[in-house]
Protein backbone atom coordinates (compact mmCIF):
# COMPACT_ATOMS: atom_id res chain seq x y z
CA UNK A 1 0.00 0.00 0.00
CA UNK A 2 1.40 3.37 -1.03
CA UNK A 3 0.67 6.84 0.29
CA UNK A 4 -1.51 7.42 -2.78
CA UNK A 5 -3.86 4.75 -1.48
CA UNK A 6 -4.57 6.76 1.70
CA UNK A 7 -7.28 9.35 2.16
CA UNK A 8 -7.54 12.03 4.85
CA UNK A 9 -10.75 11.12 6.70
CA UNK A 10 -10.63 12.49 10.24
CA UNK A 11 -12.82 10.91 12.86
CA UNK A 12 -14.85 13.16 15.14
CA UNK A 13 -13.69 11.48 18.35
CA UNK A 14 -10.03 11.69 17.29
CA UNK A 15 -10.42 15.39 16.49
CA UNK A 16 -12.05 16.10 19.86
CA UNK A 17 -9.41 14.22 21.85
CA UNK A 18 -6.50 15.74 19.98
CA UNK A 19 -7.98 19.22 20.33
CA UNK A 20 -8.42 18.79 24.08
CA UNK A 21 -4.93 17.33 24.53
CA UNK A 22 -3.31 19.99 22.39
CA UNK A 23 -5.12 22.82 24.21
CA UNK A 24 -4.16 21.40 27.61
CA UNK A 25 -0.54 20.94 26.57
CA UNK A 26 -0.24 24.49 25.24
CA UNK A 27 -1.97 26.00 28.29
CA UNK A 28 0.22 24.11 30.78
CA UNK A 29 3.32 24.82 28.72
CA UNK A 30 2.52 28.53 28.74
CA UNK A 31 2.01 28.41 32.52
CA UNK A 32 5.37 26.74 33.10
CA UNK A 33 7.05 29.22 30.76
CA UNK A 34 5.47 32.06 32.74
CA UNK A 35 6.80 30.60 35.99
CA UNK A 36 10.28 30.40 34.47
CA UNK A 37 10.04 34.05 33.40
CA UNK A 38 8.97 35.07 36.91
CA UNK A 39 11.95 33.28 38.46
CA UNK A 40 14.37 34.83 35.97
CA UNK A 41 12.93 38.25 36.77
CA UNK A 42 13.27 37.55 40.50
CA UNK A 43 16.91 36.60 40.00
CA UNK A 44 17.57 39.80 38.03
CA UNK A 45 15.99 41.91 40.78
CA UNK A 46 18.18 40.51 43.58
CA UNK A 47 20.07 43.32 45.25
CA UNK A 48 23.43 42.53 46.81
CA UNK A 49 24.31 44.54 49.89
CA UNK A 50 27.14 44.81 52.41
CA UNK A 51 26.89 46.29 55.89
CA UNK A 52 29.24 46.59 58.85
CA UNK A 53 27.93 46.23 62.38
CA UNK A 54 27.71 44.21 65.56
CA UNK A 55 25.37 41.26 66.11
CA UNK A 56 23.05 41.39 69.12
CA UNK A 57 22.79 37.77 70.37
CA UNK A 58 20.24 38.66 73.09
CA UNK A 59 17.63 39.02 70.32
CA UNK A 60 18.29 35.69 68.62
CA UNK A 61 15.32 33.97 66.96
CA UNK A 62 15.34 30.42 65.61
CA UNK A 63 12.92 29.76 62.76
CA UNK A 64 11.60 26.24 63.26
CA UNK A 65 11.11 23.37 60.80
CA UNK A 66 13.72 24.49 58.29
CA UNK A 67 15.08 21.46 56.44
CA UNK A 68 18.47 21.28 54.74
CA UNK A 69 19.32 18.23 52.65
CA UNK A 70 16.73 16.16 54.48
CA UNK A 71 17.90 17.15 57.96
CA UNK A 72 15.64 19.15 60.32
CA UNK A 73 16.96 22.35 61.78
CA UNK A 74 16.50 26.07 62.26
CA UNK A 75 17.24 29.30 60.47
CA UNK A 76 19.10 31.70 62.73
CA UNK A 77 17.98 35.35 62.74
CA UNK A 78 19.74 38.15 64.61
CA UNK A 79 19.70 41.94 64.41
CA UNK A 80 22.87 43.76 63.43
CA UNK A 81 23.56 47.18 64.94
CA UNK A 82 24.87 49.23 62.03
CA UNK A 83 28.24 50.82 62.72
CA UNK A 84 27.38 54.05 60.93
CA UNK A 85 24.30 54.92 63.00
CA UNK A 86 21.66 53.84 65.48
CA UNK A 87 19.62 51.70 63.08
CA UNK A 88 19.55 47.93 63.00
CA UNK A 89 19.25 45.40 60.20
CA UNK A 90 17.62 41.98 60.46
CA UNK A 91 20.07 39.31 59.28
CA UNK A 92 19.13 35.79 58.24
CA UNK A 93 22.47 34.33 59.26
CA UNK A 94 22.20 30.68 58.23
CA UNK A 95 20.95 27.17 59.00
CA UNK A 96 21.84 24.99 61.99
CA UNK A 97 20.87 21.37 62.64
CA UNK A 98 18.31 20.60 65.35
CA UNK A 99 19.23 18.60 68.43
CA UNK A 100 18.22 15.03 69.12
CA UNK A 101 15.39 16.30 71.34
CA UNK A 102 13.03 19.19 70.70
CA UNK A 103 13.76 20.84 74.02
CA UNK A 104 17.50 20.75 73.31
CA UNK A 105 18.13 23.92 71.33
CA UNK A 106 21.38 24.20 69.37
CA UNK A 107 24.15 26.45 70.61
CA UNK A 108 24.49 29.53 68.42
CA UNK A 109 27.96 30.98 67.92
CA UNK A 110 27.81 34.76 67.49
CA UNK A 111 30.95 36.51 66.22
CA UNK A 112 31.98 39.27 68.62
CA UNK A 113 32.74 42.83 67.57
CA UNK A 114 32.23 44.60 64.27
CA UNK A 115 31.50 42.22 61.42
CA UNK A 116 31.09 42.72 57.69
CA UNK A 117 27.92 41.06 56.46
CA UNK A 118 27.42 40.53 52.74
CA UNK A 119 24.22 39.16 51.30
CA UNK A 120 20.97 39.60 49.43
CA UNK A 121 18.39 42.22 50.46
CA UNK A 122 14.97 40.58 50.81
CA UNK A 123 11.71 42.48 51.23
CA UNK A 124 10.37 39.69 53.43
CA UNK A 125 10.96 36.09 54.46
CA UNK A 126 8.76 33.22 53.22
CA UNK A 127 5.85 32.54 55.56
CA UNK A 128 4.86 28.99 56.50
CA UNK A 129 1.85 27.47 58.19
CA UNK A 130 1.87 28.50 61.85
CA UNK A 131 2.05 25.75 64.44
CA UNK A 132 -0.43 26.25 67.30
CA UNK A 133 0.69 26.62 70.89
CA UNK A 134 4.14 28.08 70.35
CA UNK A 135 5.66 29.41 73.54
CA UNK A 136 6.53 33.09 73.83
CA UNK A 137 9.82 34.19 75.30
CA UNK A 138 11.34 37.46 76.32
CA UNK A 139 14.31 39.09 74.62
CA UNK A 140 17.59 38.49 76.42
CA UNK A 141 16.66 35.10 77.89
CA UNK A 142 17.16 32.17 75.51
CA UNK A 143 16.84 31.95 71.71
CA UNK A 144 13.15 32.24 70.86
CA UNK A 145 11.72 29.61 68.53
CA UNK A 146 9.26 31.01 66.01
CA UNK A 147 7.66 29.50 62.95
CA UNK A 148 7.72 32.70 60.90
CA UNK A 149 9.31 36.11 61.18
CA UNK A 150 8.09 39.46 59.91
CA UNK A 151 10.24 42.52 60.32
CA UNK A 152 7.49 44.58 61.96
CA UNK A 153 6.76 41.83 64.48
CA UNK A 154 10.50 41.38 65.13
CA UNK A 155 10.86 45.13 65.72
CA UNK A 156 7.92 45.19 68.14
CA UNK A 157 9.28 42.17 70.05
CA UNK A 158 12.85 43.47 70.31
CA UNK A 159 12.06 47.18 70.64
CA UNK A 160 14.72 47.97 68.03
CA UNK A 161 14.52 50.36 65.10
CA UNK A 162 14.82 47.93 62.20
CA UNK A 163 15.17 48.74 58.54
CA UNK A 164 12.29 47.33 56.42
CA UNK A 165 14.32 44.50 54.88
CA UNK A 166 16.11 41.27 55.70
CA UNK A 167 19.71 40.58 54.69
CA UNK A 168 20.18 36.95 53.68
CA UNK A 169 23.84 36.51 54.59
CA UNK A 170 26.07 34.89 51.98
CA UNK A 171 29.63 35.50 53.20
CA UNK A 172 31.25 33.09 55.62
CA UNK A 173 31.98 33.82 59.27
CA UNK A 174 33.45 31.58 61.96
CA UNK A 175 30.07 30.46 63.29
CA UNK A 176 29.46 26.97 61.87
CA UNK A 177 26.22 27.97 60.14
CA UNK A 178 25.24 26.69 56.71
CA UNK A 179 24.41 29.32 54.10
CA UNK A 180 23.29 27.16 51.19
CA UNK A 181 20.38 29.33 50.11
CA UNK A 182 18.03 28.39 47.29
CA UNK A 183 18.18 30.77 44.34
CA UNK A 184 15.63 31.36 41.55
CA UNK A 185 18.23 30.43 38.91
CA UNK A 186 18.41 26.94 40.41
CA UNK A 187 14.74 26.25 39.63
CA UNK A 188 13.76 28.16 36.48
CA UNK A 189 15.42 25.52 34.29
CA UNK A 190 13.09 22.92 35.77
CA UNK A 191 10.08 25.00 34.72
CA UNK A 192 11.51 25.34 31.22
CA UNK A 193 11.90 21.54 31.05
CA UNK A 194 8.30 21.05 32.18
CA UNK A 195 7.14 23.58 29.57
CA UNK A 196 8.98 21.66 26.84
CA UNK A 197 7.32 18.43 27.96
CA UNK A 198 3.85 19.98 27.79
CA UNK A 199 4.51 21.53 24.36
CA UNK A 200 5.78 18.14 23.18
CA UNK A 201 2.52 16.57 24.37
CA UNK A 202 0.55 19.13 22.36
CA UNK A 203 2.62 18.35 19.26
CA UNK A 204 2.16 14.61 19.81
CA UNK A 205 -1.61 15.05 19.94
CA UNK A 206 -1.51 16.78 16.54
CA UNK A 207 0.70 14.06 15.06
CA UNK A 208 -1.52 11.25 16.37
CA UNK A 209 -4.58 13.00 15.00
CA UNK A 210 -3.03 13.20 11.54
CA UNK A 211 -1.88 9.57 11.65
CA UNK A 212 -5.28 8.30 12.74
CA UNK A 213 -7.05 10.45 10.14
CA UNK A 214 -5.42 8.83 7.11
CA UNK A 215 -7.27 5.72 6.10
CA UNK A 216 -6.99 3.38 3.16
CA UNK A 217 -9.18 4.30 0.28
CA UNK A 218 -12.04 1.91 -0.35
CA UNK A 219 -11.66 -0.10 -3.54
CA UNK A 220 -14.80 -0.23 -5.73
CA UNK A 221 -16.16 -3.74 -5.96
Amino acid sequence: MSFADLRFRPRAWAFALSLAGCAAGVALGNWQSGRADEKRAAQASLKRVAVNGEFLPQYTVLLDLRVHRGRPGYHVVQPLRVSSGTEHVTVLRGWIEAGARREQLPKIVTPVGTQRVEGIALARLPQYLEQPGQAECRPGTVPCVWQNLRVDAFAAWSGLALQPLVVEQTNELADGLVRDWARPEATHLKNEMYALQWYSLAALCVILFLVLSFRRAETPS
